[in-house]
Parts: C-alpha cells; structure tokens; sequence
C-alpha cells in the first residue's frame, strides 16, 4: 500500500477506508465498495458563501470580497480554453455535478465505467483556472438570471427569510448566489484571488467511494496534483449578537398551501459543536419530531401537517447554529406553537425511555444504512472532514448517546426566546 495512505478500520460497523495525506498537501479518503456497479468522487474546499472576509495568516491585509463569488467561482471553473469539464465528462459516461453551500464548494461525478478516467478530468479542471474579462461578464448574466428565479422560489425564500430573522451580523443570511449587484462587481482578478486563496490544496479534500482500486486512485493523485505550499486562513466574522433580529415574517409568492420554517438560533460564540453533541442533537430531534413521535402524531391528527413536507435539521456551520423545523401547514402558527410546546415539556419532564431508545435506533440505523450508499459515503465524509469530524467517531457517538446527554443538550438548544417563525403565505 502507498506509504501515505493508512487503513481505518470500526469494529462496530464492519467498514474500513484509506486516509493519507498526499505529498502535494491533499487530504484523500478512498473507501473501496468492492460489490457496488457505481462509483462516486467528491473533490471538494473548504470555502463557501459566507468567506467572503478573510486573510491569509502572516499577512496584514484583510480582504473583503462581494457576495456570492464562491458561487460563481464554481460555476467559472467548468470552462477552460478548449471547452468545458462537462464535455469531456460526456465522453467517459460519467455524471458530473458541483454545488456551493455555506462553507464549502464540492465537485463531483458518478459512474459506473471510466472511473479513473473520470477521475484525471476532475482532478485536472479543478486545478485548471481559466477567466477572462469576456467569460466573467457573461457569467453574471447567467448568474443574474440564476438570482432573480430564486428570489421567486417559495422553498428558498422561506429559508433565507427566517435566516435573516436569526441572524443580524452573520453572513449565513445572506443568499448563497449573492445579490445581482454583488456579482456585477466581480472581476477575474477577484476570482484569481480567492481560487489561488482557497483551492490551495491544502485546504481541499478528495472523496472516492465505491468499486475502486485504492493504489490505483493514489498513483493517479500522484500523476495529477500539482504540489502546493501550506496556507492558514483566517475567516473573520462580525461578532453575533446574542438574540435574534425578529420573530416573525411573512412573505407571499405563489404557493398553494403556507410554507413554514420554525428555527431555533443556538449561541455558540464561535464554536462548532462537538461530534458527540451533533449525534445527541440528531437522536433529541428524533425523538422529539419524527414520524414516530407523540408531537408528529398529533400534529397529523389535525390536519396541521402532511406526511410528505415535516421534517427538521441541525443546521450548524462555522459561527452558527440553528435548529429548524419546516412542512406545509393551513396554520402555520399554530404548528409553531404545538411544537415548542411539546419542547417545554421534554424540558420539563424528559422523554420515555421506550421512546429515546426507539429514537436511537432509528438514528443509528440511518446511518448504518448510508454506508450501503457511495454518495451518501463520500460527501458525509468531506462534510465531516471540513467540520473536524470523523465518520466512523460520528457513528460510535450515536451508539454510545444516552438519555440524559441528550437531554442536556436543551439547556443551549431549542430556546424559546431565541425563535424565530418564517412563513410563505399563497398570493391570493
């Protein structure tokens, strides 16, 4: 085996993966599916839409860059002077994709045949920066367009909405894409700046799962990554006041039904959560709102919810953290209500074990289950990586939750005072 790469073994799972830090400062997982048909590569940087103030340690310069250009940096590096990455994606049969979140930029591809193939191309585009006055101006059409449909999209909307009720300085309020008139300001030397700043792969992580030969996958990474200097970087953020902008809003587009999101802001001063409070969150959320919960059954009774729109999500990142609860509801706020009164109660009284070891097991086996998945594998993995988690430690916490520790996590999460409710109500 490559010297740089070691064998990761869970004796609770009966899974292994390789690890290594490649000599050109790239961190690479390969988690070989010998009896899968497909194959999935995740090449992915930890910088997303809210790096939008950062500097380069040892440096004094802090740079403020528009919004939305991380977006847009993704969607730049597709083309090159003799064409696009997709192009030569067709000819190998591989699905590629890519996608800009709020901390993190990914590119990817499926396949079943042409593997490494397919991987020599997503290695090479992304360390293949191309931009022109003409190509970056055209893009802002492009991504103008891109805006303005989503600033009509009733699931997008209630989302950033409640975001901006949550958050007063931090930048996870603002819409991915950025604004038309922050793109406008965008120039290739922008983009030069931020690639040469955040595609620096030691700032970069590359997942491949699935029917794969581990030497083989290392012998292309050494054929193909471009060795590069270490980098810190200092993402700087404006300090986040400790309540909410406001704690209620209401916009109307064109739905049938209201859309809802119920969100919970959690202080976290700067801190990610733990792998063990992430995994105590989960099983808590569970327990509290699944399918299989008292509150998700009353709420149906009622004709409060459908089946199809409830859900919840932890969503945490670097500076914030915010429980969210989201569906389609006749009574938008009277769901909000039933479900912070179900959360006084778990406060006041706790679960039934029957249910907390009920919610375990189902949080446990989704997980289980994921690793049956190549795609679920590797962007658990990257996304895992970039928070400063494991898979494998991530799974072990869920099994090894118990009932008060879970518990405790209500004393900073799913605060009343720290609510906020997003509705979109039909245009009519």
């Amino acid at each position: 085996m490559t010297d740089w790469l070691k064998k990761i073994e869970n004796e609770r799972t009966g899974d292994c993966y390789f690890i290594g830090k490649h000599p050109s400062g790239l961190e690479v997982f390969l988690y070989p599916k010998e009896k899968n048909n497909s194959t999935y590569a995740v090449f992915g940087t930890k910088y997303g839409s809210i790096d939008n103030c950062f500097k380069i340690q040892k440096e004094s310069t802090v740079h403020h860059v528009p919004a939305g250009i991380a977006h847009y940096l993704e969607h730049k590096l597709f083309e090159s002077k003799d064409g696009d990455a997709f192009e030569q994606f067709a000819k190998t049969g591989a699905s590629a994709n890519a996608y800009t979140s709020f901390d993190m930029t990914c590119f990817l591809f499926s396949c079943t045949e042409n593997v490494y193939e397919s991987l020599k191309i997503l290695l090479d585009f992304v360390q293949t920066p191309y931009f022109t006055e003409q190509t970056v101006q055209k893009e802002q059409g492009i991504i103008g367009q891109e805006i303005k449909m989503y600033e009509d999209d009733p699931q997008w909307r209630v989302l950033f909405n409640l975001l901006d009720a949550l958050y007063l300085k931090h930048p996870v309020r603002i819409d991915i894409a950025g604004t038309v008139q922050s793109i406008a300001q965008i120039t290739p030397e922008l983009l030069y700046q931020c690639y040469h700043t955040f595609y620096n792969l030691h700032n970069m992580v590359l997942c491949v799962a699935g029917d794969i030969q581990p030497e083989r996958v290392a012998g292309i990474c050494d054929q193909m990554l471009k060795p590069s200097q270490p980098i810190q970087i200092d993402r700087i953020f404006e300090e986040e006041p400790a309540h909410i902008a406001k704690a209620r809003v209401e916009q109307k587009l064109s739905v049938g039904v209201p859309l809802f999101e119920l969100g919970f802001k959690e202080i976290v001063n700067g801190r990610r959560p733990s792998t063990k409070q992430v995994a105590e969150t989960e099983i808590l959320l569970e327990a509290l709102s699944s399918s299989a919960s008292p509150l998700y059954r009353r709420l149906l009774d009622a004709d409060l919810i459908n089946e199809a729109s409830f859900g919840n999500e932890y969503f945490e990142g670097p500076g914030y953290a915010s429980v969210i609860f989201s569906g389609e509801s006749k009574d938008p706020e009277r769901v909000a209500q039933e479900i912070k009164k179900e959360i006084a109660n778990v406060r006041s009284g706790g679960f039934d074990r029957q249910v907390f070891e009920r919610a375990k097991r189902s949080v446990y086996g989704k997980n289980i289950a994921s690793l049956n998945h190549v795609g679920s594998i590797a962007n658990s993995i990257v996304s895992l990586t970039f928070a400063g988690r494991e898979l494998f430690d991530y799974i072990d916490a869920i099994a090894e939750a118990d009932m008060d520790s879970v518990l405790a996590r209500l004393e900073t999460q799913l605060r009343p005072e720290l609510c906020s409710l997003s509705i979109v109500l039909p245009n009519r």
